[in-house]
């Protein structure tokens, strides 16, 4: 597994806690990778050191360079505006601008990474995923067929290089620009011929009540909680979330995880 790395980032408190989980689910997962953990300036030293004990690799990134007009229309208040969430709710501390420094990964020292959101949980070991070609993307099914046309960008393979992030930043930061849902939207801009991953391999959590029976323990290899996080004191989906925001407390802890092939399915 030289040269191979799963990388996430985290960007605050918040977001630090579900790595904390995530880089554990991997662990658990027997992969022979780097898993590494970036950061920002708005995580203390305090909020990674669980990550630290649990075997990550830490690298400090800044946010990109982007400019007043672009960091003012990637405002949460302004995007939200502009193009409000309508399917569920996001948290308080989601700061959509930060969502840009996931492009840092393509400057880091390894020559293959699978990228995952701070939000996911690896159920099976998806180190084959170093193998798949960039850009590699699961598509943002949550509701209905239509939303195969559309890529969820809380996991994704890649290929960190330095010429690859220099024409990302000539697009990204351009007069005008305005990306409605942040990297999900430029990434699938920069790479318009994305190669499709099974839905498996970025389960998101809405499938389990709006999409049942796509729903199956035995294949699911990522977890992704998006909207609503499973660690928020005030989830609106709590209820309906219950048995999947058990499990991320799981991980979450130190005690041995349940076995997937025990859990109920979204019908029971």
């Amino acid at each position: 597994m030289s040269g191979c790395a799963y990388v996430t980032l985290v960007t605050n408190a918040d977001f630090a806690r579900g790595a904390g989980a995530l880089v554990r689910s991997l662990r658990l997962s027997g992969t022979g990778a780097d898993i590494v953990v970036m950061h920002t300036g708005g995580v203390t030293d305090a909020d990674l050191a669980p990550l630290v004990a649990r075997g990550a690799r830490l690298v400090a990134v800044d946010l990109l360079e982007t400019s007043d007009a672009f960091n003012l229309a990637h405002d949460r208040a302004t995007l939200h505006g502009k193009v409000p969430f309508t399917k569920g709710n996001k948290p308080a501390f989601h700061t959509p601008l930060d969502n840009f420094a996931k492009l840092r990964l393509w400057q880091l020292d390894y020559a293959r990474v699978v990228f995952l959101d701070a939000d996911t949980l690896v159920l099976r070991n998806c180190d084959r995923l170093f193998d798949y070609p960039e850009f590699c993307a699961a598509p943002n099914v949550y509701e209905g067929l239509g939303d195969f046309h559309r890529m969820n960008s809380g996991v994704f393979t890649a290929r960190p290089d330095a010429v690859t992030f220099d024409a990302m930043m000539a697009r990204l930061n351009v007069p005008g620009a305005f990306w409605p849902r942040t990297d999900q939207s430029f990434l699938q801009a920069f790479f318009p011929d994305w190669h499709g991953l099974p839905v498996f391999y970025n389960m998101l959590q809405y499938v389990w009540f709006n999409m049942p029976d796509l729903w199956r323990w035995e294949d699911i290899h990522v977890l992704h909680y998006q909207y609503e996080k499973p660690w928020q004191t005030d989830h609106p989906r709590a209820a309906q979330l219950r048995p999947l925001i058990a499990l991320w407390e799981a991980y979450a802890g130190d005690g041995p995880p349940p076995q997937l092939a025990d859990l109920a399915g979204p019908s029971a």
